[in-house]
C-alpha cells in the first residue's frame, strides 16, 4: 500500500494558525495593536519574511489593519456582531430589555459556571481588577461610565471560561450589552438600595468563581439578572400606572371646566 508523502508546514502558515489561536482565544483583542515586528518575531523565534507573510495573509482575511507610520491592529470589525441598524431597531422595541436579559442569563450564566472551572490566576487577577473599577465608579451618577465598568466585568468572565464560542458571542453583542446597561441603571436607580444589591450580586458572583463554585457562580448570575428583570418589570408597571392616571385627569378636567362655568 502506498502512502503519500508527508508534507511540512510552511513556517509562514504555522504562524497564522498561532495569531489565529490567539484571536480567537482572546489573547489578541480588536483593536490591540501588534507588538512591533522585530520584537514579535524574537518572540515566536521565527525570520522576519516569514512573520511578514504570515501578517499580508491575515491582513487579506481582514484581521488585521495595517495603518502607514503606526504599526499593525487586530481589526475593530471582529466585534461588529451587531450593526448599528440592527441596534437602533432592537432599541425602538420594549420588549427589547427583556430579550437581551434572557439571553444574558443563559450566555452568563454558562460562562460563569466555566469561569469558576478554568479561570487562571491571571484571570482571577484582571476579574478583581474589573470588579474594583465597577466598584469605584458605581454611583448612579454617570450610567454611561458605570455600564462601560459593568459591561467589562461581565465580558472578562467569558474570557475566563476559556470558550471561544461563549466569548465571541459575548463580545459580538458588547457595545449593545453596554447601551442596554446604560438604560437598565438609569432606571434602577431609581429605586432606592438598588447600587448596594448590585454591588452585592457582582460581589457574590466574583467570589464563587474565584473560589471555584461553578454551580454557585451560575446560579449568582442567574439571580443578579433576575433581580435587573424585575426591577425594571416594577418601574415599568408603576409607569404605566401613572400615565394611566394621567389620562385620567386629563379626561376629567374639561369637565369640571364645563360644570364650573
Amino acid at each position: 500500500m502506498a502512502y503519500q508523502p508527508l508534507r511540512q508546514p510552511r513556517l509562514a502558515d504555522v504562524i497564522t494558525e498561532r495569531l489565529e489561536a490567539m484571536i480567537l482565544e482572546g489573547s489578541l483583542k480588536p483593536g490591540q495593536r501588534l507588538p512591533p515586528e522585530r520584537e514579535l518575531a524574537e518572540q515566536f523565534g521565527v525570520s522576519r519574511p516569514s512573520l511578514r507573510e504570515a501578517i499580508q495573509k491575515l491582513s487579506a482575511r481582514g484581521l488585521l489593519i495595517s495603518r502607514q507610520g503606526g504599526g499593525t491592529f487586530i481589526s475593530e470589525a471582529l466585534t461588529s456582531g451587531y450593526s448599528d441598524p440592527i441596534l437602533e431597531m432592537l432599541s425602538r422595541h420594549g420588549e427589547f430589555h427583556l430579550d437581551l436579559l434572557e439571553f444574558r442569563d443563559a450566555m452568563e450564566g454558562i460562562s460563569a459556571y466555566y469561569a469558576a472551572l478554568r479561570s487562571t490566576p491571571t484571570d482571577r487577577a484582571v476579574l478583581i481588577k474589573r470588579y474594583e473599577e465597577l466598584d469605584a465608579c458605581f454611583q448612579g451618577k454617570d450610567p454611561a461610565r458605570e455600564a462601560k465598568a459593568d459591561a467589562a466585568f461581565h465580558l472578562a468572565i467569558a474570557e475566563a471560561a476559556h470558550n471561544v464560542l461563549l466569548l465571541h458571542t459575548i463580545r459580538g453583542i458588547f457595545h449593545l450589552l453596554e447601551r442596554s446597561i446604560v438604560d437598565n441603571l438609569a432606571h434602577l436607580f431609581e429605586k432606592k438600595g438598588s447600587r448596594g444589591v448590585l454591588m452585592a450580586q457582582h460581589r457574590a458572583l466574583l467570589d464563587a468563581i474565584l473560589e471555584g463554585r461553578a454551580e454557585d457562580a451560575r446560579d449568582r448570575a442567574h439571580e443578579h439578572l433576575v433581580y435587573v428583570e424585575e426591577g425594571l418589570l416594577e418601574l415599568a408597571r408603576a409607569e404605566t400606572r401613572a400615565q394611566r392616571a394621567l389620562r385620567r385627569s386629563q379626561a376629567t378636567a374639561p369637565r369640571r371646566r364645563k360644570n364650573a362655568s
